[in-house]
């Protein structure tokens, strides 16, 4: 289960705009004393970092109202709407990336102060990484999608200055000026992929997808270590919106249970999962003993707790 953030998520993603529009004119500040294409598509992709911290701000912030008339299980999803926007935003500076470099490689230019002025860019690259860590670790520990995906972005951003830096650096050496344009070219193929990877996940996250095989595994033996003196669990069913897991499945119980005691088996369980996967919203579905679909275990055998029908937790699907 995550432990409470020391600092919450729109605290930090408000200090993402912050260290991102510093970033962007320290790279603004490269280009400046240089004329390199490289670096003018380097800081591009800065100014896409900007738009997506305040675009996580806002996400986060809506993914926190709690349930309404309207949204009755929460808006934990906004923040997967701002990852994929987020990606199209990328993908859209790898365009105008691309039409940098056009220009670049029609006229080729040998760079003004290139030594200071890649010094500059490395100190983005720095905060860039550091800020990078910090929200990638924020957004798996506490399961925010927004932050995570800003996270992997600026990491990517990292990557993209480095290559940048060593490109220019031998293109300063040998004096071979069609160096610069390549790389900006370079730097938005890294982009793109991206940008795509972002759009992929976010997409995923609203479609529904199931958590990872892992995640579902430990739900399996959270109900199985809880479960006893119920018959069977099966048709169990998981999925992530934001910080929220939505976990169902159906709780085979004796015909003679009352329902006191049935309610106890789901209170434990209940817990035993939350205390696996954090914030979740667990629905069961009690039936009676002729319902069962695996005759003659017990529900807290592991091997008892079927997944839509199949005998999941022997088989591993």
């Amino acid at each position: 289960m995550s432990a409470a953030p020391a600092i919450s998520a729109t605290r930090l993603a408000a200090f993402s705009i912050a260290v991102g529009i510093a970033v962007l004119g320290i790279k603004f500040a490269a280009w400046g004393l240089t004329g390199s294409v490289a670096l003018l598509s380097d800081a591009l992709e800065s100014v896409v970092n900007v738009g997506a911290a305040v675009a996580a701000l806002f996400a986060i912030r809506l993914s926190q109202r709690p349930a309404d008339e309207n949204h009755p299980y929460g808006h934990h999803k906004a923040e997967y709407l701002s990852a994929g926007l987020e990606g199209a935003l990328i993908v859209l500076a790898a365009v105008l990336i691309l039409r940098e470099a056009f220009h670049g490689f029609m006229n080729p230019r040998i760079m003004d102060a290139p030594w200071l002025g890649l010094a500059v860019n490395a100190l983005a690259g720095a905060i860039n990484a550091v800020w990078a860590l910090v929200l990638i670790r924020f957004g798996r520990r506490h399961r925010s999608p927004a932050l995570a995906a800003d996270g992997r972005h600026l990491a990517a951003d990292t990557v993209t200055t480095v290559g940048v830096l060593a490109g220019l650096s031998l293109s300063v050496v040998t004096g071979w000026a069609i160096l610069d344009p390549i790389l900006a070219g370079a730097v938005a193929c890294n982009v793109i992929w991206s940008g795509w990877t972002l759009i992929r996940d976010s997409v995923g996250g609203l479609m529904d997808a199931a958590p990872p095989q892992d995640e579902v595994m430990r739900i399996r033996e959270a109900i199985a270590r809880n479960a006893t003196g119920a018959i069977e669990a099966h048709d169990l069913r998981a999925r992530h919106a934001g910080r929220r897991t939505f976990v169902d499945f159906h709780l085979v119980v004796p015909e003679d249970m009352n329902v006191a005691d049935a309610h106890e088996i789901c209170d434990r369980i209940e817990r035993g999962v939350r205390k696996e996967v954090g914030e979740a919203l667990i629905s069961i579905h009690v039936e009676p003993e002729h319902k069962a679909k695996h005759h003659g275990a017990l529900a807290s055998d592991p091997a008892a707790i079927l997944i839509d029908g199949h005998e999941a937790l022997r088989t591993y699907h």
